[in-house]
């Protein structure tokens, strides 16, 4: 938001620069973006008249023009399409210097003597473009210096407020934050109530109260569209960004600069018995301001007549609704509607307007007729006519009275780390225009009508914090007294086991929670998602029930940036609906590889990873804890046939690891084989408590065994039958080669294994050893059909 700096000081005027204030404001929360002056810099520009004008004799487009400064009349060549007798226009003499170092000297156009020249906005650094001379009123005071009479010496400043700030967007609102922060008074402008002289009223119907609960207007007749607007209010427009648009708009538009109540005017002559406030039909189309045809949706607010709309609701007025030059009466309007409702309803019709934007932060409720009544005063000064009585509509809801917020006084040194008495803490919030009543621990504050960002105790800490000044806050050293925290030996920290996967060369990713509603079905079609109310995006309107689709569109982003060896793992929750509660959420630790497996290098031949190696980088994270796991076979949809596992954890599932199945990783866009792991991370954690083996002291016997087995039998299931039959005296296997091919039959295996045997109590004998032995092998062969190898 622009203002002027001289509009300002025209409510408030503390004795402070221009820079010390833009200071205060930007401390106080009101971000000041940038300070330039209103006019470019320039002198010797006089108001001047054209007294009579004649065609240049050789160019036709050329005039010779007379011109009086009040003192002198001077010859000027113009070629301005506007130039004409009488016409009243800022005038360079000769010897004045206008932006960018031009400065102005006799001359001599086809022949003809010029002694200054007549300028338009642009050549006086008013405006960017101008298409003709700067027209000046007709009272304009011949021969004035046009800097004083503009008075040009001013700043225009631009503040970027924060969404929660809307009662800032105007004149009063900063004059508000200015005198407050520097315990001056504000003098407002004079807002009386005009009394009616005419008793014409027009009915107004609101439909829509859950949206709108208050709605004011006035019928004026008798104004001239064509009066001319006064200078100083286009000044005050231009220097905010608005340029002059007829006088009625530009009164609407000046209140809302000067108040911050959006407001439209309708010629009365095209409406049709009465306005209604309700939402749009289905198919309903109107044509705005600016020319666009739009079909609206069922949710969008109008203001219409009984046979068509005439306006989009705190967005922009319809084509046909709006004054035009023969506008002979007027039905000046405002309104007050809920932000929520009108949040975000300009932009999902391409539109951004001054309305829209208020209204989305909030406008004052009870504003409305004051605003009125300020607009009927300027109208009536400015183009004349008789006003009729307000009209005011309100629902059950109007007024919303403040809730009441309470204040603990111990809270400010608490959060604030400032002492402040009761006295400067009350006249603070009176400065800000809050009902303050003293209560035993504190205040029971209600904040103004127009401070929609107030509701909790935090945010009438942040008032006083604002207002005293986060400058004026002592600076102290921190008290920290450090306490040990206990650390539990039966749960290893997370750290640990991001440092377990950082060391095989894993890197840690992070990814957002909210994930595409189809890569979830393709890669968890079995558990249902958490559907997100508001979502950023279509592409992230679920939440996860496996930390994989975000992991796989890691690796995706990677392999698409020549990355082609990919080793990443992710910590985080994952969600899970549940009927008449919170989704439940789980802690998960998953990871995902591609590529070779080791980096390019020269002595060793490249290898693309397998299963296998990520079997082994979850035995080593598993090994952090403790904890054994073992692998059981079994079906993921996501994963490929015959390489997917469960991990099981003292016989749990804990979760998956498998290959991505290969019709997935063809809808995923994946062009290399990638594998995957997720591991239930509060199975992971839980930590095995070490405690101490006593050392045999006699030696240990081993053992070597060749089996051969059908090759679906898994190794896995060899040691746990032989951990099951076996006694106290096997302390170990070892499993030290797999071998198929000559001399095993087809569809068969030898697995060599070592049997580690040993007592604590004695020396064990070859009878003790054959003994165990031949069990091991007798329960191998009856459950396997496992045969030795010879």
């Amino acid at each position: 938001m622009k203002i002027s700096e001289q509009w300002l000081r025209s409510w408030v005027n503390p004795n402070i620069s221009t820079e010390e204030m833009c200071d205060q404001l930007t401390m106080a929360g009101l971000e000041i973006d940038g300070v330039e002056p209103a006019a470019g810099a320039f002198n010797n520009v006089v108001v001047a008249r054209v007294e009579s004008l004649e065609k240049h004799p050789d160019a036709d487009k050329l005039n010779v023009c007379q011109v009086t400064d009040g003192n002198e009349t001077l010859q000027i060549v113009c070629g301005a399409a506007n130039v004409r007798e009488g016409l009243i226009i800022p005038l360079a003499k000769i010897g004045a210097v206008l932006p960018g170092d031009f400065k102005i000297k006799p001359a001599k156009l086809r022949g003809v003597e010029s002694s200054g020249m007549l300028c338009s906005e642009k050549e006086l650094g008013l405006a960017d473009q101008a298409d003709g001379l700067m027209e000046l009123p007709e009272n304009a005071p011949v021969g004035s210096d046009i800097r004083e009479y503009l008075q040009l010496d001013d700043n225009c400043i631009e503040i970027d407020l924060t969404p929660n700030r809307g009662d800032c967007l105007s004149i009063a609102g900063v004059a508000r934050e200015l005198g407050t922060l520097n315990q001056c008074d504000v003098s407002p402008e004079a807002c009386e109530p005009v009394t009616a002289s005419i008793d014409t009223t027009f009915p107004v119907e609101i439909q829509a109260g859950d949206v709108c609960n208050h709605y004011a207007g006035r019928v004026i007749t008798g104004v001239d569209c064509k009066a001319q607007t006064p200078m100083w209010m286009l000044e005050r427009l231009r220097r905010s960004g608005i340029r002059g648009l007829g006088p009625i708009v530009d009164i609407t538009n000046y209140v809302m600069l000067e108040l911050g109540q959006p407001m439209h005017a309708f010629d009365l002559a095209t409406l049709d018995n009465g306005l209604l406030i309700r939402r749009a039909n289905k198919d309903e189309k109107i044509t705005l301001l600016d020319g666009k045809c739009i079909e609206l949706d069922e949710e969008t607010l109008l203001i219409a007549d009984n046979s068509k709309p005439l306006a989009m609701a705190g967005v922009m007025g319809g084509e046909g609704s709006g004054v035009s030059d023969t506008t002979s009466s007027i039905f000046l309007e405002s309104a007050f509607f809920k932000p929520e409702n009108i949040a975000g309803k300009a932009r999902s019709y391409g539109l951004h307007t001054d309305s829209s934007h208020r209204f989305e932060r909030g406008v004052d409720p009870q504003l409305q007729v004051k605003a009125i009544e300020r607009a009927t005063a300027l109208l009536l000064e400015i183009c004349g006519g008789e006003a009729g009585p307000v009209i005011e509509e309100t629902t059950e809801a109007y007024p919303a009275e403040g809730q009441s917020i309470h204040l603990r006084h111990a809270r400010i040194q608490r959060l604030l780390g400032i002492e402040m008495s009761a006295d400067e803490v009350e006249a603070i919030f009176k400065r800000l225009e809050m009902n303050v009543v003293s209560v035993d621990d504190g205040w029971q504050v209600t904040p103004p009508s127009f401070r929609f960002d107030i509701a909790i105790e935090a945010d009438l800490l942040e008032e006083l914090v604002r207002i005293y000044g986060y400058n004026n806050i002592p600076r102290t050293q921190p008290d920290y007294s450090g306490r040990m925290k206990p650390q539990t030996e039966y749960e290893v920290a997370t750290s640990v086991l991001r440092s377990a996967l950082v060391n095989r060369g894993y890197f840690e990713a992070i990814t957002y929670s909210f994930i595409d509603p189809k890569t979830q079905k393709i890669l968890d079609p079995e558990n249902a998602a958490v559907k997100l109310a508001n979502p950023i995006s279509s592409e992230m309107s679920v939440m996860r029930t496996s930390m994989w689709p975000g992991l796989i569109q890691a690796v995706q982003h990677n392999l698409n940036r020549q990355h082609s060896r990919v080793r990443l793992f992710e910590t985080g929750l994952c969600f899970k609906p549940n009927k008449d509660a919170l989704p439940v959420q789980t802690g998960m630790i998953a990871g995902a590889i591609c590529g070779n497996l080791q980096p390019e290098q020269w002595s060793d031949a490249a290898r693309k990873v397998d299963f296998f190696d990520l079997k082994g980088d979850v035995e080593v994270l598993l090994e952090s804890s403790g904890k054994a796991c073992t692998f059981e076979a079994a079906t993921h949809p996501a994963l490929h046939p015959g390489q997917s596992a469960n991990i099981l954890i003292d016989g749990d599932v804990a979760g998956w690891i498998g290959t991505l199945h290969p019709v997935i990783m063809k809808q995923l866009g994946l062009d290399q084989t990638v594998y995957v792991f997720e591991l239930n991370l509060e199975m992971v954690k839980a930590a095995v408590l070490p405690a101490f083996s006593p050392l045999s002291r006699f030696p240990e016997v081993r053992r070597d065994l060749a089996i051969v087995v059908d090759e679906s039998v898994t190794v896995q299931s060899i040691q746990a039958c032989i951990t099951e039959i076996a006694s106290d005296l096997l302390q170990n296997i070892q499993i030290f080669d797999i071998y198929t091919g000559k001399g095993v039959e087809t569809g068969r295996k030898s697995v060599a294994l070592g049997l580690i045997l040993q007592d604590f109590s004695r020396t064990l004998t070859d009878q003790d050893v054959e003994t165990e032995v031949e069990k091991v092998v007798s329960s191998l062969k009856q459950k396997f059909a496992a045969t030795l190898r010879e």
